[in-house]
């Protein structure tokens, strides 16, 4: 359904026809008509306090893709996941990049640091026509599943386990149609929740062995 590029520092996902995306994007935030969801990988020295992000990116995106919705990320988007699921006919797919490094728990926050970047970009594409309330709905179950799968890893902060990060963000693509319930107990958010989940948990355990070797390099005595 879905078609993915790497074309290093960009990740490019083209939808199988223009859809409805309703997301909090860097660009093209909100609820817009796309084809198209990029992730943009930056490194951390670039995201500094006096950097103008917002304005850099959007030449980015007017330059690479000007329709579409836009995701940044300090992860390196070559370690991207994807998953599929579909249940009673209807298909759900999910591609996901995961850093934990500015890892949070919802409603304690940690103080934060500059240095501190780590995002997970989710995107969840849906076979189904839907009315703008499911949107909403099926957007939820998508949160729903990004949050297990990160809970399940069982990261632990001075504030409580990981649920998230600080920085996330989550675009959901449909058609527009007739369909208005996309909750947990609807065929549609099963295969929402499954495909979100594996996608964001694999992503998660990238992130997990990659933070490992990180510290066993630095603690290394030429690290």
């Amino acid at each position: 359904m879905i078609a993915v590029t790497l074309d290093h520092p960009w990740l490019d996902v083209r939808l199988p026809r223009p859809m409805r995306a309703l997301g909090w994007a860097p660009y093209g935030a909100g609820l817009t008509m796309t084809d198209r969801v990029l992730w943009r990988e930056v490194r951390n020295a670039d995201l500094s306090l006096d950097f103008d992000v917002d304005a850099w990116f959007a030449a980015e995106m007017a330059q690479r893709a000007p329709g579409g919705v836009g995701l940044l990320t300090s992860r390196d988007v070559r370690g991207w996941r994807h998953a599929a699921a579909e249940v009673e006919g209807l298909r759900a797919e999910a591609v996901a990049t995961v850093g934990l490094s500015n890892a949070e728990t919802v409603g304690r926050r940690l103080p934060w640091h500059p240095a501190d970047y780590g995002t997970i970009n989710l995107l969840v594409v849906v076979d189904a026509g839907l009315t703008e309330a499911a949107q909403l709905e099926a957007m939820t179950i998508a949160v729903q599943a990004r949050t297990a799968a990160v809970m399940a890893a069982g990261m632990a902060l001075a504030t409580g386990t990981a649920t998230g990060t600080g920085t996330d963000c989550v675009v959901l693509a449909c058609d527009a149609g007739p369909l208005r319930h996309a909750g947990l107990h609807t065929a549609l958010g099963e295969a929402v929740g499954a495909a979100a989940r594996a996608a964001v948990a694999a992503g998660v355990a990238d992130w997990q062995a990659w933070a490992a070797a990180e510290r066993a390099r630095r603690a290394a005595p030429d690290g």
